[in-house]
């Protein structure tokens, strides 16, 4: 089977890598109907094998029904990571990371390899006060340059408090969704299925939105 990674992509990823800090674990969740799974099976494979700092497994949604529902997985191509202390990170990438969304990919495989905090003081003090449930959607394209940017964004919030989820979802992949909430240009950021915004906003832009639930 051809390789999705040229040599020299492999090789900037590999490197970029070496910025893990501790060890994860990939869990990806496909399914028997599924036309991305395989591409994105093969893609997270080659990816994971950059590094020995990442154990990566495929499950399915039909035969491990209880781990998926662990992590509410109910899409798939679906992955999800978890830290050196098997703690889930609160975040979900829906779809096929491949085009500018390989980026997405790095940056959660670095972030969720980190004991680090991702914000400064002043919004990590923000967040603290986060009591309720959060879950903030980002819907992307694999030719979204700005996306990567509003999915990490999303994806640390939800490392850092525990009240709030986070869900990247590949327009194109799951049209339906994207049909429902109204997906016309991305990024597109939904907050709880109410509150919305577009584009690669600051953080201080995600809390602002939050701290109106």
């Amino acid at each position: 089977m051809k390789s999705l990674l040229t040599p020299d992509v492999a090789g900037q990823i590999k490197e970029v890598l070496k910025m893990m800090d501790n060890p994860i674990k990939v869990i990806l969740f496909t399914s028997h109907d599924c036309e991305t799974c395989e591409p994105t099976l093969q893609l997270l494979e080659e990816v994971s094998a950059l590094n020995d700092k990442i154990t990566f497994v495929e499950r399915t949604l039909e035969d491990d029904k209880v781990e998926a529902e662990k992590y509410n997985v109910t899409l798939a191509p679906t992955f999800v990571i978890l830290d050196q202390n098997n703690n889930f990170r609160n975040f979900r990438f829906n779809g096929i990371p491949a085009g500018h969304e390989i980026n997405s990919l790095i940056s959660a495989l670095i972030d969720s390899a980190s004991t680090k905090p991702f914000f400064d003081e002043k919004t990590l003090a923000r967040l603290s006060k986060i009591d309720k449930d959060v879950n903030i959607k980002v819907f992307v394209t694999l030719s979204c340059p700005h996306c990567p940017g509003a999915v990490s964004s999303a994806f640390r919030l939800a490392m850092t408090n525990p009240n709030i989820t986070a869900d990247a979802y590949e327009a194109q992949t799951f049209s339906d969704l994207s049909m429902k909430y109204n997906v016309s240009s991305v990024p597109k950021i939904i907050i709880n299925d109410k509150y919305e915004f577009l584009g690669n906003q600051p953080i201080e832009a995600f809390l602002n939105e939050i701290e109106k639930i």
